[in-house]
């Protein structure tokens, strides 16, 4: 087994909850969204984040607006529904008693 395979596992099991987050202070472009999770380090490609934001908008999560550019083709512009907004307020809820619980399996000693 590749270490590499499992991290990169992790890291996709936590991009929509990540996609979601930055988008809860307000729109972003496609690119903006890549570049906010390579310098959190998460290792990501544009074949990863496109279907996934497809995906997030087909589920009513995002909504996007296009808007012309300057240098080049107009831009798509994501953003959070107000069912994204709620569906995230519960993610991170999951995701605190998601945290304490990895924390205590894996520091805390068990006995059985």
């Amino acid at each position: 087994m590749k270490i590499e395979n499992t991290k990169a596992q992790m890291r996709k099991g936590v991009l929509e909850y990540c996609i979601l987050s930055i988008l809860k202070d307000g729109e972003a472009y496609t690119s903006d969204l890549l570049e906010t999770l390579k310098d959190a380090k998460m290792l990501v490609v544009e074949g990863t984040v496109y279907p996934l934001l497809t995906r997030l908008k087909n589920a009513g999560l995002l909504n996007y607006r296009w808007e012309e550019s300057t240098s080049g083709p107009p831009r798509k512009y994501y953003g959070l529904t107000e069912t994204g907004k709620l569906f995230l307020k519960e993610l991170n809820t999951t995701w605190s008693e998601l945290q304490e619980a990895v924390h205590r399996v894996t520091t805390e000693k068990t006995t059985k």
